[in-house]
This record gives structure tokens, C-alpha cells and sequence, in this order.
């Protein structure tokens, strides 16, 4: 499960075979023997060859998560160290036909020929900006370079954070905002996570919400308060969608959750791990009153634990050492710091962070959103107040799922907002499109649908394709997913076509009617049923969550 093996036309040049690796959590046990668990670290050496053939073929470039690279030419091998100790989970290979460009005097960028234009002009001189800036917060980065990978579409996650070399789904590239911080994110993780390392998955906070924390940091010290607090009102906004869909009692909530035997560590990844674990370090910065001296405190803590794997507790002793007055106030106090029920409690986080600072950027999206959502509805008034064009991504996307969250919305409004903002939302980028869509969905909009086609026809990506045929298939829409499942299945991942045939198989017989007009003249609803029904056993849980590892 841990290699992924594309054909050519899989890839955006559809020119080469492509493979990558994806070790996180416990996958890189099928890759090579290793301890795999993030309680282990090592480094490693590694040689790069054709089985066979004693070279790797012509015009593909490997890559891997490693501080030094050679290739023998002659031999067409490659060889590849990693100096510093790592969890086997960050060892990652990449093969492909990919060049390469300098965007910063320690960072390059790699992505197939069509696409390296586009990256060079999205983070050239961007990089070293956060890294420069999360060294001044949380010191030295010590793994030499950063560069980035962009995978083709088939990518499962967004970005993963091997060091060395960052890998992203380029899919991501359309859309700045959702760039800036899925990398900054990535480059969080070079100190929380890659350098010190949660020595259990039942901790995963440990690095996740820390990173969070620390990307959060990042982006106020280059973008400002207001957008950081926009990013984070439109995260703990998922964050609360996904506990009203879990329910408060459900203890995949808890920070520390049991893993029980058999169950892969990655299915515990939530939104909890990140947001629940960012309030919490929020909470801690608050306790010492101000943000600069956690960033000390950090700064330290990274200094005493780098190379290492750490529990939770680690993490608190060091807290409560570095702030003896915290120290004494939880050994007076009987309630303490409540720590163990910030790490052991179901349900939202015991705190949220004042996101007033971005009242400049959120407000104007809550007063939309009552604007459209009160009855009577003035959609004059609600058209002429905001230009979306003029807003930034993190904006509409706020809106288009609050909008969700209330669907099915009342048919003159679902059809007011179609006038108002369909040709509008068509030229924005794929994380503004996708919502539209699965309003247009959730609402059985039909006049909207042939856009649903067009995205799905266009796109090869999981975050992309996932959350729109779940959504068809929960309504009355199914026999239009099937059709356009069926016409589209040979562009996609035989693991992607795998999780949507077992999405379309949920609940088949019997099938809801299908418009005759909407499927081709040769092909019945019977032989759509059939082919889907092919799918290999296996479970759907929660609805995907589009979130950086």
C-alpha cells in the first residue's frame, strides 16, 4: 500500500510512468523491513535502481527524503544518505519525469516540465520567507535544504512533510492561499514532528496541533492577525461540522485516543488531531501570558528534544520547568492546569482562541450569510453588498460552508445565489468550485448540474472528486454519479476508482430511477448496477477530511 505506481496518463504530461512513496502512518513496513513506529529513529542510506536492468530508465529523475544525493551516471544509479535520525515514516521516494528550479538560496522546486512554470511563479523568494521567519520564532533549521515535490493529482493526502523534501499534490497550485499554508504547515513540521516526533500514534497531537500552532505563528509574522485568524475561523468552523457529524461523546474526539489492536493509526487522523491539539497549545501560550515567551519556551523545548520521540507528558514537564510559577500554581490549586481534561475529554476543544483580530476579514462573510439566510429574502440587497471577486479565498470558502451547513436551502434562494454567483465562482480556483458544487448538489439545483459533470470530468484528485460523489450519492442523484463514474473511471487511480465504487455500491438495490435521457443510448442502468458492483469489499468511514499530514 505504500508504493503508488502510475501509468503515463495519470500524470499531468502524460509523457512517462510515475511512483511515489507514502509511508505515513504505518505503511513503510510493505517498502522496506524497519521498526515503524515513530518511537524509532535512525538514518539511512539508500541506492536507486531498475529491478533488471541495473539503471533507472531514461529521462526519469528519483528523488528521496534524504540530506545528500549522488548519481553515478555511467551506472545510472542513485544514491542517497540521510544524516540525521528520522522515524521510518519519513522515508519517501519519488520517481518521475520531473526538472527541477532554484526559488531560494536553500530551496528548489521539482515538478513535471508543464507545471514548473506555474510553481516557480507561486513560491519564488516565498520559502525562504517562512523559513527565515520560523527560525527567528523556534530556531536553526537543520536540515540543509527545503525543497518541494509536486505529485500528480493521484496524490492521496494534500502535502506530506518528508524532510528535505516536502511532498504536495499539485493540484493545490490553483489556489494561492490554500499553497501559502499548506506549505507553511509542511515547513512547521521541520521543528514539530520531523525534528521531534510523537513516540506514539495515540499522541499524534503532539505533532500536528504543535505544527499548527507553529504555522499559525509563521503566517502572523508574514501575513498578519487578520488573515491568521480568517484561516482559523474557517478551520474550527470544519472543526465543529465534523463534531455535530461525530457527536460529542465519540472518543476518536479525545487528544489522547486508545488505538485499539488491528486499527491503522491513520484512520485517528481528524480534525481533532490538528484543531483540538491547536487550542490546547493555544491554551498553554496563554497560560504564560505572552505569545513571545512560548515561542521561547518552544524554542527550547525543540533545542532539548530534537532527534528524539516524546509523549505528551515530556512536553508538559518541560512547560511547567520552564514556568515555575505555572509550576507552583498547579501543585497549589487543586483544579491544576486541567491538563488531563484537555488530553482525555470527548467533545470541542475547553477553550477557542480570540479570533477578533480578524473581524475586518470574517465579519463581512457573517453579514452575507444573514443576508441570504433571512426570511424574507431581500436577494437585491444581499447581491449588491459584497463583491466575491474582490474577496480572498478564505472568505468565500467560509461562506459557500456555511451555506452547506444550511443546505437544502429554500429553492428562490438556492436559485437567487445561482444568478447572483454561478459565472462568477466558475473562474475561481478548484476549493471555491467544489463548494458551489456540492450546494448545487445538496440542493438538487438541476439547471446547475452539468457543471457537477464538467469538474468531474476535469478532475483526477481524491480532496477534488471524493466529497462531490459522496454528496450525489446521499441524495437523490446517484444514477447521474454512476454515469459519470462510468465515463470518467479509466482517468482515475485504481485506488481512487476503488473508494468511489465502493461509495456508488452503498445501498444499490434498488436502484433510484435513471433519466434515460442522461445516459447513452447503448449503455442500461442494468450494466452501470453491474460494473459497479465489482467493488471489492471494504468500509467508507467519515467523509474525507482535506488536510495536510
Amino acid at each position: 500500500p505504500q508504493i503508488w505506481w502510475l501509468d503515463p496518463e495519470l500524470t499531468y504530461g502524460n509523457a512517462k510512468p510515475f511512483v511515489f512513496t507514502q509511508g505515513h502512518s504505518v505503511c513503510n513496513r510493505s517498502f522496506f523491513p524497519c521498526f515503524d513506529t515513530p518511537a524509532v529513529k535512525c538514518t539511512y542510506s539508500a541506492t536507486v535502481k531498475a529491478s533488471g536492468r541495473g539503471a533507472a530508465p531514461a529521462g526519469i529523475q528519483v528523488l528521496m527524503s534524504a540530506t545528500q544525493s549522488t548519481y553515478l551516471e555511467e551506472e545510472g544509479v542513485y544514491q542517497f544518505y540521510m544524516e540525521y535520525p528520522v522515524p521510518a515514516y519519513l522515508v519517501a521516494l519519488v520517481a518521475g519525469d520531473l526538472i527541477h528550479a532554484d526559488i531560494g538560496p536553500r530551496s528548489r522546486v521539482w515538478a513535471e516540465p508543464c507545471l514548473l512554470p506555474t510553481a516557480i511563479s507561486k513560491l519564488s523568494g516565498m520559502v525562504e520567507r517562512w523559513l527565515t521567519a520560523a527560525e527567528s520564532l523556534y530556531g536553526p533549521y537543520i536540515w540543509g535544504r527545503y525543497d518541494i515535490v509536486f505529485l500528480p493529482p493521484s496524490f492521496p493526502i494534500v502535502a506530506m512533510e518528508n524532510p528535505c523534501l516536502t511532498f504536495i499534490i499539485s493540484s493545490i497550485l490553483e489556489s494561492d492561499e490554500f499553497l501559502i499554508i499548506d506549505v507553511i504547515h509542511e515547513v512547521a513540521h521541520s521543528w514539530f514532528g520531523n525534528a521531534v516526533t510523537n513516540a506514539t500514534w495515540e499522541e499524534m497531537w503532539l505533532s500536528e496541533g504543535l505544527a499548527t500552532y507553529a504555522q499559525r505563528r509563521i503566517t502572523t509574522e508574514t501575513y498578519g492577525a487578520a488573515f491568521t485568524c480568517l484561516e482559523t475561523a474557517f478551520r474550527l468552523d470544519a472543526l465543529h461540522r465534523q463534531m455535530k457529524l461525530l457527536g460529542e461523546d465519540n472518543p476518536v474526539s479525545k487528544l489522547q485516543v486508545k488505538l485499539e489492536p488491528g486499527v491503522n493509526p491513520s484512520n485517528l487522523m481528524n480534525l481533532f488531531t490538528y484543531e483540538k491539539g491547536y487550542c490546547f497549545v493555544y491554551y498553554l501560550s496563554q497560560l504564560c501570558g505572552d505569545p513571545r515567551h512560548f515561542d521561547s519556551f518552544l524554542r527550547a523545548y525543540i533545542e532539548k528534544y530534537k532527534f528524539t520521540s516524546v509523549v505528551a507528558q515530556d512536553l508538559l514537564d518541560s512547560f511547567l520547568n520552564f514556568f515555575p510559577e505555572l509550576k507552583e500554581q498547579c501543585v497549589e490549586s487543586k483544579a491544576g492546569l486541567e491538563f488531563e481534561r484537555w488530553l482525555n475529554a470527548t467533545g470541542p476543544p475547553l477553550a477557542e482562541p480570540d479570533l477578533s483580530q480578524g473581524s475586518s476579514l470574517t465579519r463581512p462573510v457573517e453579514v452575507l450569510f444573514k443576508l441570504w439566510t433571512t426570511e424574507p429574502l431581500d436577494s437585491a440587497a444581499a447581491a449588491s453588498s459584497v463583491d466575491l471577486t474582490k474577496w480572498r479565498t478564505f472568505q468565500t470558502v467560509l461562506f459557500l460552508d456555511r451555506l452547506l451547513d444550511g443546505s437544502p436551502l429554500p429553492h428562490e434562494v438556492i436559485k437567487k445565489l445561482s444568478e447572483c454567483y454561478s459565472s462568477q465562482l466558475d473562474s475561481m480556483n478548484a476549493e471555491i468550485r467544489i463548494r458551489w458544487l456540492q450546494i448545487v448538489v445538496r440542493n438538487d439545483y438541476y439547471p446547475d448540474l452539468y457543471k457537477v459533470r464538467r469538474f468531474l470530468e476535469n478532475q483526477m484528485s481524491r480532496m477534488y472528486t471524493i466529497p462531490l460523489y459522496e454528496d450525489l450519492c446521499t441524495g437523490t442523484l446517484k444514477s447521474f454519479a454512476l454515469e459519470i463514474f462510468y465515463q470518467t473511471q479509466n482517468q482515475l487511480h485504481p485506488n481512487l476508482r476503488k473508494t468511489i465504487q465502493q461509495i456508488l455500491s452503498q445501498g444499490l438495490n434498488p436502484l433510484p430511477a435513471m433519466d434515460p435521457t442522461a445516459v447513452a443510448a447503448d449503455t442500461p442502468a442494468m450494466v452501470l448496477e453491474d460494473k459497479v458492483s465489482e467493488a471489492t469489499n471494504g468500509a467508507i468511514s467519515l467523509r474525507d477530511v482535506n488536510v495536510s499530514a
